[in-house]
């Protein structure tokens, strides 16, 4: 097991929504005492200890720093597990006799309603997800969306200029980009819910049988490889080995910005499938309370600007994406529509199939 012991981590028992600096949440000023009996999020806060164990497919980076801010905050350690989001969920089934999570940070929303219908995750009430759109809260408070992740195409520019780049998802059939494509493997938790949308749209539309499937199998002609790691998706195309791939929009803009990768952006025509990443309290959490604690903590509306400024994670709270980084709120994208619930109850089937008939397993690498 891949496990890291962070530094510690932080949390906000705020109970509304507070200032936008990118430092740790404090009390209000214009806060009203409490009631008789009740504690201020102050002392909450003073009142926990020990450890909360995160499981998470966020990067290492951003776990590091997520865990210092919580534990300046409340002195309560973290101990996170980073793994991809697949093998995620699939520890935590296997523990769910005796869970050794106390919060799962990461993965669609499709993944998480899989985990709620499995009895996997616990009900929890932050404070913040009042201000959420419906389309990033379980209607039953199971999960919560805390990062919006469009997924786009994108295109090594010095490879194809803007009239020979794809515009839409169905471009990538066209014989044109043989073998000019490299993607992740659906192993990966955002591979596999674009893959899966891609595949909604044919099925709500009656036409996925043979349509849908041979848009894919066209589509995987033109591959040239399927890759374990998202890292190796975005090298082997900023070096030329192909042109085109997807991945989210953040990834994207790290690797333009910090990498120097020569990529240009594509919002498909169609629409960005665009998933919320979430987070929820794992059922039978052994240190339930310090769960609730960070799961208050990591939605709130100065750690989603601090992500958004440090990491380039783009905001789900309205109030955070207001004052995010200037690209997140200029970027213009049309969202795709995608019946998440259909998604959740097929995807299992759909991607068994994609596995044994459509993908060419030798070009996983």
């Amino acid at each position: 097991m891949k496990k890291l012991l962070s530094l510690l981590l932080v949390m906000t028992m705020l109970l509304g929504v507070v200032g936008c600096s990118s430092a740790p949440a404090s009390q209000p000023e214009d806060a009203s005492s409490p009631a008789s009996g009740e504690s201020t999020p102050a002392e909450e806060a003073a009142e926990l200890s020990g450890k909360v164990v995160v499981y998470s497919c966020h990067g290492e980076d951003i776990m590091d720093a997520i865990s210092e801010w919580f534990e300046e905050e409340t002195g309560v350690e973290v101990e996170y597990l980073y793994l991809g989001g697949a093998e995620l969920v699939d520890r935590i089934r296997a523990e769910k006799s005796n869970p050794q999570a106390d919060i799962i940070y990461g993965n669609p929303s499709n993944v998480f309603e899989q985990m709620k219908q499995e009895g996997l995750l616990a009900p929890s009430s932050p404070s913040w997800a009042q201000e959420l759109d419906s389309n990033f809260v379980d209607a039953d408070g199971y999960f919560y969306g805390t990062i919006q992740t469009p997924v786009m195409l994108f295109y090594n520019n010095t490879l194809l200029d803007e009239a020979s780049a794809p515009k839409d998802w169905a471009d990538l059939a066209k014989p044109e980009y043989k073998d000019q494509l490299i993607f992740r493997s659906v192993t990966s938790a955002a591979s596999r819910a674009t893959f899966s949308a891609l595949i909604e749209q044919y099925d709500k539309q009656g036409k996925l049988d043979p349509d849908g499937w041979e848009f894919l199998k066209q589509v995987d002609a033109n591959t040239k490889k399927y890759v374990t790691d998202s890292n190796l998706m975005f090298q082997g195309i900023a070096k030329g080995e192909a042109s085109v791939g997807f991945w989210t929009l953040d990834g994207i803009t790290t690797n333009i910005k910090d990498n120097n990768m020569p990529l240009t952006i594509v919002a498909p025509e169609s629409g960005a499938v665009v998933i919320s990443d979430g987070i929820a309290v794992i059922e039978g959490a052994k240190n339930e309370a310090n769960a609730q604690a960070f799961m208050e903590f990591a939605g709130s509306k100065e750690v989603q600007l601090r992500l958004a400024e440090e990491f380039d994670r783009m905001p789900t709270l309205p109030s955070a994406v207001a004052e995010a980084p200037e690209w997140m709120r200029s970027m213009e994208y049309k969202a795709m529509d995608v019946n998440w619930e259909t998604l959740t109850e097929k995807q299992a089937d759909w991607m068994q199939y994609y596995n044994d008939v459509i993908v060419d397993a030798s070009k996983s690498e």
